[in-house]
């Protein structure tokens, strides 16, 4: 990828989180990346691709750490879970703006080109993390379960605190100018919690020698 394109979609990413897909424009992010429109539709030719370029930006980052993540033999089985939840909370609450937007778009299917392109670019990583969880199944670290749900609970789970910070904030009886995204005692409570309950599912304790 060019320095030029990646430059665009660096300030596209800024923009898409602050004004979402429908409230950005071609033109608002030519003048926020300092290029002129024809640049723009050069390198992506309309909103759609250019927002597709950036998922895949953002994905390839991500599948790029936890292929390291899969690959890498000093970890255990479980070990690999507990560096694929804190990887994934790091980023989504780094990225949390642009995170709703495009869970918006993946929830509101006004463009289904879009939305199944999303989905295309996104789920090698969600393959990544099945073979994790289906290499401890096979070699008796983890116990028979269901990956694709087990995925879902961790997503799910994050989602359920990042979509809405007034329900997260309510849900940890903080007072309103809390922003539990930005509190690393709240990152690291939500991992704990998430291991936790990994450790309690996934692992066979009948064999005590791969806990």
């Amino acid at each position: 990828m060019t320095d030029k394109k990646l430059h665009i979609i660096n300030h596209a990413l800024e923009l898409f989180a602050e004004k979402g897909f429908e409230g950005s424009s071609i033109r608002d992010l030519a003048a926020r990346a300092g290029v002129n429109v024809a640049m723009v539709n050069y390198y992506f030719g309309s909103k759609e691709k250019l927002f597709e370029s950036l998922v895949e930006e953002r994905a390839s980052y991500s599948r790029e750490v936890l292929d390291e993540i899969a690959k890498n033999t000093s970890y255990s089985d479980i070990e690999k879970i507990d560096h694929i939840i804190d990887n994934y909370i790091k980023k989504l609450f780094t990225n949390r703006k642009f995170h709703r937007v495009l869970h918006q778009e993946m929830m509101l299917n006004q463009r289904e080109t879009l939305q199944q392109a999303i989905v295309e670019i996104l789920y090698p990583n969600s393959r990544i993390i099945k073979g994790v969880i289906e290499a401890g199944m096979k070699n008796g670290s983890f116990r028979k379960v269901d990956p694709p749900l087990v995925i879902a609970t961790i997503a799910g789970t994050i989602n359920q605190l990042l979509l809405s910070k007034r329900m997260c904030i309510k849900l940890l009886e903080k007072d309103a100018d809390y922003i539990p995204y930005e509190d690393p005692r709240f990152a690291k409570r939500l991992g704990d919690h998430l291991k936790q309950l990994m450790h309690a599912h996934l692992l066979n304790h009948s064999d005590n020698s791969k806990k």
